[in-house]
């Protein structure tokens, strides 16, 4: 996705339509997640996580319901999701939080994977090819 804000703001929803939003500010980060919770959320071989600041994240229409579990490290992860369809939109409190993440595949625009950071790469399932260019993490990137 491009840094500029051409095409702003961004908008994207669930896979039924019951669910909108739009975010008015481009993304803080790109990351290609190898990981196996990653790649069951998003019934994939991997999962696109887009940030952006909560504030710039508006509900145009639907409601969302969520759950959370927690995670190794410790920390309740809250996800939202459309009640009819059931596609997960996005991880975080957009109340409570100063960053959300949106799943990559809710969005319209499709992101351009180009500059994209691969984590959990020590988990990538066989025959995924990363590009040489990419910057990647064996784990997560704390």
């Amino acid at each position: 996705m491009a840094a500029s804000n051409a095409g702003m703001p961004l908008t994207g929803g669930c896979q039924c339509g019951r669910v909108r939003y739009e975010i008015a500010s481009p993304p803080r980060g790109l990351y290609v997640c190898h990981c196996g919770e990653c790649r069951k959320q998003s019934a994939s071989a991997f999962g696109l996580s887009v940030f952006f600041r909560s504030a710039d994240m508006r509900l145009l229409g639907g409601e969302v319901r969520s759950w959370s579990r927690t995670t190794k490290s410790g920390w309740a992860l809250i996800s939202c999701f459309c009640p009819a369809c059931g596609s997960r939109l996005w991880d975080g409190d957009k109340d409570r939080e100063e960053e959300i993440c949106i799943k990559g595949g809710s969005l319209d625009q499709t992101p351009d994977l180009t500059d994209a950071i691969h984590i959990w790469t020590s988990r990538k399932l066989p025959g995924v090819i990363i590009p040489d260019h990419a910057r990647c993490h064996a784990e997560d990137p704390e």
